[in-house]
């Protein structure tokens, strides 16, 4: 019988032993190999001599997270099918990374059953979405059409300009204070600050401020 080679990659390993026991519990898996984050994923794909027909990946890992190896895969082994087994939950992360080349997005508390299934059904037919992202998909393509949307763990989920508003307004700068030290004008910093608030979903600049730090974006010792 040929066995389907999958690959584990997650910062837990108590869930990685959990996926494990699972999966050597199916007569037709078998786990190659186990991950503690991307770069070592990464690491193990380029040396070896069979890769994996599934990567099992969590997003949000040290070093390299689940949305930059997702990109790295697609670029360089684009054989490997991805499923991505998360705890984050909103429509941001699930439409980016369908978006990026992913075969399939579960949520974490799914049952053992449904995780077994996915892997089956992306295996033979290359893709294989639930209920809840279908309607997701749906509900994007009938708001957006082709747009794609980016999860901030995307690192060029905020750009360069965002970033650098970001970190001044995180050094209590005003908004033509802003404006002068950037060399625009004040109603552009208004319209970079306004992008700001709907990626992180804050509601004023004490949320920003807590945005910047919990994404590592801005460091304590510049507030």
């Amino acid at each position: 019988m040929r066995k389907i080679k999958i690959a584990i990659a997650d910062d837990e390993q108590l869930f990685r032993e959990g996926v494990r026991f699972l999966i050597n519990k199916e007569p037709n898996f078998k786990v190659v190999f186990e991950a503690k984050h991307g770069q070592e994923m990464i690491n193990f794909l380029k040396k070896t001599s069979t890769l994996p027909d599934i990567l099992l990946m969590d997003l949000r890992m040290p070093i390299l997270n689940g949305v930059e190896t997702t990109k790295i895969v697609q670029k360089l082994f684009r054989s490997i099918k991805i499923i991505i087994l998360s705890s984050y939950t909103h429509k941001s992360f699930v439409l980016n990374m369908i978006n990026l080349g992913a075969s399939s997005y579960l949520i974490k508390n799914e049952t053992p059953k449904t995780v077994v299934n996915t892997i089956n059904k992306v295996f033979k037919k290359g893709f294989y979405y639930d209920t809840n992202v279908t309607e997701i998909l749906h509900e994007n393509l009938n708001s957006s059409g082709t747009k794609k949307t980016r999860s901030h763990l995307d690192k060029n989920y905020l750009s360069k300009r965002e970033i650098e508003v970001l970190e001044l307004i995180c050094k209590q700068f005003t908004t033509l204070e802003i404006a002068n030290i950037l060399c625009i004008s004040p109603r552009t910093v208004e319209g970079h600050r306004t992008s700001l608030l709907l990626k992180s979903e804050s509601k004023n600049t004490a949320g920003l401020v807590i945005y910047g730090i919990q994404r590592e974006i801005i460091e304590l010792s510049i507030l």
